[in-house]
Formats: structure tokens, C-alpha cells, sequence
């Protein structure tokens, strides 16, 4: 397979047309049209998996091992579910007739909403591009695609395989950067899909708005790992490291920042140490990316206080490295604690207050994520009911975003709508409402004139 590896300008609105062409022509809606092209985006992965690998390794160390388990399985295992369940999904949903309403019949149609705008991020960039591709395609819409520029290497194998291997009247990704997304976000698409962060999820949704476009935004914040008193601090320490570190940091679901019951604090930090030293994130590592460029580099930097470091602390500007770091003694007021890090420092503040601890989070931007690690049901309950987050873990950090029966999204700054299995069906989908009336046994209540007798049947039965 050729990777094409220059940016040819295209006309974004003859494309775009094109697709809604396509998408009139009803070929799309075929449920058997939407299997055999999941099957086929399958296929040409897997054959090709070996130049994913040499992209994404490209561009920020990637290891093929991480590159498979946390970017591609998730992929082949959302195409596998859209197979398994695309008929039952797509199929017209029979719900109970209110009693005004017999005799008739009331169902559910859910539809394509036709061309889709899927905007993806540079963290994950094959599965946080290619899985809502795959929930679009799986509703029966048509699509164009624009994953993030930074990862370069990663934006032409895609662009290279998708653009060779569909027509552009079907799927179409578009290389390039802001200009290209700017001008992109001018068309009157159906749907738009985007993954990144707040700042520019604010943007797409102001460009959506003027059009009304219903748009699913996936974007990011501060996310707390909160560990108690009766936590399992082996296991936590564990999960935590693996969760935070994954990626070098750079995940939307990592744990930002921890809080630690005081009486549990220095056994834990002592745990995570020995976990950092075991797991072995050096330069270089196989299981352990560099920074995705220069300027994220620099500003993760500027967050390390020496005097704070409690483990870690160095790093090395010509491979982009920077080692997992601890800081402690951490305050609310801290540079650190002001915006999502995206990076490998995990800040530590403890805590003796657990109600307390939850007020403090609920003050700030609801997050994406929330993790709580307990063995206190009475606390898991509290969390629980008191911190609003897009979703989370008991005991556990980063895992419930892989299960196709969990919706991944956010809530208020950290996005809006979900997806994973069903959930990425219907964020594609219109849900059309029908009633079917039968031609006999009506009443004739809802016909004029109105009177006295018939409101009172009227609220006899309403």
C-alpha cells in the first residue's frame, strides 16, 4: 500500500457534495452496503498494520505493543460489535402506545443523519479518529474526516488508506492543519464529531451553532483519582502509576491529580515509587512515548518545582522525554493545578476530610473522568452521588473507556454526548418518532365542537 505524503488542496465543498449526493442516493442506509464496508475497513487495517506501526512510531515513539492493545484491538473490537449487533440496532424499535393514542401503534426509526464531520485528536490518533468513523459508517452516513496534524506520519497512513481504498463521495480524509479544519467547518454537515480540548471544542461548537448542526463534543479537564483510608494501596498504587503513565500522560482519561487520606499518604507514595521504579519508564523505552512535540514539551516543563519532586523530575529536550514525576506538598493554588497537564507529573494533595475532599471537587470544571479507590461502600455511594464526571472507576483508573456497553463522554466543560457500541450508533442516528393510526375506532374527543361532557371524559382518561 502507497501512503500518499503531500497535502493536495482539494475543493472541500465539491466533496462535501458529493457525499450528500451520495449519502440522497439511500445507498448508505443498506444495512448489508454498511457491514460489507466495515468489513472491508477491517480488512485493510489489519493488512496494513505494520505501516500504522512505522507512522505513529514516527511521530512520538509508539510502541507497536501500545499501538495494537490501546489504539487498533479498540477499533477491530468496535467494527466486531457493529457486525454482531447492526441488524437488531437499525431495526424499528416497537414502544407502548399511550392509551389517547389507540388504536394504533407507536415505533422508534433510527436513520443515518447523513454527512459527518469527524474531527479526531493527536493523543490516540487512530482510535479516537477511526471509532466514531466506524459508528458513523455503522448509522449508515457518509463521512469526512480530519485527524490531527501533529502526528504527521499518522495523518497520511490514514489519509493513504481510507482516501485509496473508498470513493471521496463516501469517505474522505483531509490532511492539513487549522486553515484546513477552518474552512472545513464552514459546510453545512449533519453531524460533527470532535475530540480535543475545551478551548478548541469551544470554537467548533460556535462553527456548528451558526448551521445548527448537532455536534458530539469529546474533550478533557482536570481528572481526580481520590485514594481513602481503606484503600487497597498496592493494588491503587498499581492502576494509578499504569493509568497516569500510559501514553507518557498523554491521555484524556488519566488520573491529573491525586488525593490521599492523610494517614494513608506517606505508605502510598512510598508504593507508587517502588511501582515507577519497577515499571521502568526510562528514555527510551519500548512501553514509553516521548511528548508529541516541543511546545507540549515546554509546557509540561515548566510545571516541575524541584522543590516539590518527590520522585522523577528530569527530562531530555532532543528525544522529548520526561520522566514520570511525583510532586508533593502540592496546594489548590499551584501552576500545576490550574489546567489539565496532559503530561506524565502527577500532583499529590492529601486530605482528612473525605465529605470535605468531594466539596473541593465539585468547586471546580466537571472533569472528564473521576476515580475513587475504597473499600468503604458508604464513601464509593457518596462519590458517586455528589461528583458529576463524564465516567469513571472504583478501584481502577482509565478501563471503563473500553467496554462497548459504557458510553464514553463528558459532561458540562469536559464535553457533551457520548459513544462505544450502541451509544456511538445513536450519536449518528436520528430517533424518528411514528405513530401509526389505525382508520377505525377513534373517538371523536379531539374534534371540535368541544364541550363540557367531553373534558370531563377527557380527564377521566388523561
Amino acid at each position: 500500500m502507497i501512503i500518499s505524503k503531500k497535502h493536495i488542496p482539494m475543493n472541500y465543498n465539491l466533496i462535501f457534495q458529493s457525499q450528500k449526493e451520495f449519502f440522497n442516493s439511500q445507498v448508505t442506509k443498506d444495512i448489508a452496503f454498511r457491514k460489507e464496508n466495515l468489513s472491508k475497513l477491517r480488512h485493510i487495517l489489519k493488512a496494513n498494520e505494520h505501516l500504522l506501526f512505522e507512522a505513529i512510531y514516527k511521530d512520538f515513539r509508539k510502541s507497536a505493543f501500545d499501538t495494537f492493545v490501546n489504539e487498533l484491538n479498540l477499533v477491530y473490537l468496535e467494527i466486531d460489535y457493529f457486525l454482531k449487533h447492526l441488524n437488531r440496532l437499525s431495526k424499528p424499535k416497537k414502544v407502548k402506545t399511550g392509551m389517547v393514542l389507540l388504536p394504533g401503534k407507536s415505533y422508534i426509526y433510527k436513520e443515518p443523519l447523513g454527512c459527518a464531520f469527524i474531527i479526531g485528536a493527536w493523543n490516540y490518533p487512530y482510535s479516537l479518529t477511526l471509532i466514531p468513523l466506524v459508528s458513523a459508517m455503522a448509522a449508515g452516513n457518509t463521512a469526512m474526516i480530519k485527524p490531527s496534524e501533529l502526528p504527521e506520519n499518522t495523518m497520511h497512513a490514514m489519509a493513504g488508506l481510507i482516501n485509496t481504498n473508498f470513493p471521496s463521495d463516501y469517505l474522505y480524509v483531509v490532511e492539513g492543519g487549522v486553515p484546513e479544519t477552518t474552512e472545513m467547518l464552514k459546510l453545512p454537515y449533519d453531524k460533527i464529531f470532535f475530540t480535543g480540548s475545551p478551548r478548541v471544542g469551544r470554537i467548533v461548537y460556535e462553527a456548528a451553532a451558526k448551521k445548527l448542526t448537532p455536534v458530539t463534543l469529546e474533550l478533557g479537564g482536570k481528572s481526580p483519582a481520590v485514594v481513602t483510608a481503606s484503600a487497597d494501596l498496592e493494588t491503587a498504587a498499581k492502576r494509578i502509576v499504569w493509568g497516569k503513565f500510559l501514553n507518557g500522560g498523554q491521555t484524556c482519561v488519566a488520573p491529573d491529580y491525586l488525593l490521599v487520606e492523610e494517614p494513608v499518604k506517606v505508605r502510598l507514595m512510598e508504593l507508587l515509587k517502588q511501582k515507577l521504579d519497577a515499571f521502568n519508564y526510562e528514555d527510551g523505552a519500548e512501553h514509553y512515548v516521548s511528548i508529541i512535540n516541543k511546545r507540549n514539551f515546554d509546557r509540561i516543563v515548566r510545571w516541575i518545582d524541584a522543590s516539590k519532586v518527590y520522585y522523577g523530575g528530569a527530562y531530555n529536550e532532543n528525544t522529548l522525554y520526561i520522566q514520570p514525576t511525583l510532586l508533593d506538598s502540592i496546594t489548590w493554588e499551584d501552576p500545576v493545578m490550574q489546567e489539565e497537564i496532559f503530561g506524565p507529573l502527577l500532583p499529590v494533595l492529601s486530605f482528612t476530610d473525605f465529605n470535605g475532599i468531594l466539596c473541593e471537587i465539585i468547586k471546580r470544571e466537571k472533569p472528564l473522568a473521576a476515580y475513587l479507590f475504597t473499600k468503604n461502600k458508604e464513601q464509593k455511594n457518596k462519590f458517586l452521588k455528589t461528583v458529576s464526571f463524564g465516567g469513571g472507576c472504583i478501584n481502577d483508573t482509565v478501563m471503563h473507556l473500553t467496554g462497548d456497553s459504557l458510553p464514553f463522554g463528558g459532561v458540562g466543560n469536559s464535553g457533551m454526548g457520548s459513544y462505544h457500541g450502541e451509544f456511538g450508533f445513536l450519536a449518528f442516528s436520528h430517533q424518528k418518532s411514528i405513530l401509526e393510526k389505525s382508520n377505525w375506532g377513534e373517538t371523536n374527543f379531539k374534534y371540535p365542537p368541544y364541550s363540557k361532557e367531553k373534558l370531563k371524559w377527557i380527564k377521566r382518561f388523561m
